[in-house]
């Protein structure tokens, strides 16, 4: 379900980012193909980890946004992201450190920002 890379790092920008739309995936520096990007959106719905749903301005577009499962990986990607940076340079020191000040309130303040745009 999510063993590969660019599965994790879709859910990281929609954690993180706020990444809602197939175009600000496709403009992340990773540089992930669109036939990857396509077959792991797809994925992640499929396992119920994203939801998608038609843009109001533009039906053609679809909106993607974490559900309850998926918000729920927010306490291991922490975990990751700060693993990651005790090994390498991660380049977002200002994530990391607000990660390690006050884990509890970081996470909160990311179920937070997931419920307002969840009513949107």
């Amino acid at each position: 379900m999510l063993g590969d890379r660019w599965s994790l790092l879709i859910i990281r920008d929609m954690m993180l980012r706020g990444f809602r739309t197939y175009k600000e995936f496709m403009e992340c520096y990773e540089g992930i193909a669109t036939n990857i990007l396509a077959d792991r959106l797809h994925k992640l719905v499929t396992y119920g980890i994203i939801a998608s749903k038609s843009d109001p301005a533009d039906g053609r577009k679809l909106i993607y946004s974490l559900t309850a499962k998926g918000i729920d990986l927010a306490p291991v990607l922490t975990e990751m992201v700060l693993w990651a940076s005790a090994h390498e340079n991660t380049g977002n020191q200002a994530l990391v450190r607000q990660m390690k000040e006050d884990k509890q309130k970081f996470l909160g303040a990311i179920r937070q920002q997931w419920a307002s745009r969840k009513s949107q």
